[in-house]
């Protein structure tokens, strides 16, 4: 018998993808830096990269709840070597899944969030790494 209970929000799973945060730490000296912050929920973002033109060595500061992090984890495992117009397909394509018109296939480990597509308010949570990799990857700050 179905006892009508959401699925559990934050699983141990998710819990436990916030530990894999610590080996991609913030380098203020990066050549790329980036920001994103959620209006929904007042998470922030940091993020660096050894490159401005695509992602490599990415170290992100972050501060979100357990989904902004665990999806910051799946950023981190997932987005090595893209570059912007890779991040932005793949912001549309977590907005499509956010919608249900994507299946979480798009990335490894997403079903991990599944839960998070019912609560409105972590969608920008999800968003946040991908938005702050776009941003640094859209400003020239390297003065060429």
């Amino acid at each position: 018998m179905a006892s009508g209970r959401a699925p559990a929000l934050y699983t141990r799973e998710v819990l436990a993808m916030a530990v894999e945060l610590a080996n991609h730490p913030f380098r203020p000296d990066a050549t790329a830096h980036g920001s994103a912050r959620s209006r929904s929920c007042g998470s922030t973002i940091e993020l660096s990269s050894q490159s401005p033109d695509a992602l490599h060595d990415v170290g992100m500061k972050v501060s979100a709840c357990a989904i902004g992090q665990a999806s910051a984890a799946i950023f981190a495992g997932e987005s090595a070597g893209m570059d912007a117009p890779a991040i932005s397909d793949t912001i549309d394509a977590l907005q499509g899944w956010l919608e249900d018109r994507e299946a979480s296939s798009i990335l490894p480990r997403l079903e991990l969030l599944e839960p998070a597509r019912q609560h409105p308010g972590r969608h920008e949570a999800i968003l946040l790494p991908w938005r702050a990799a776009l941003d640094a990857l859209s400003n020239d700050r390297t003065g060429r």
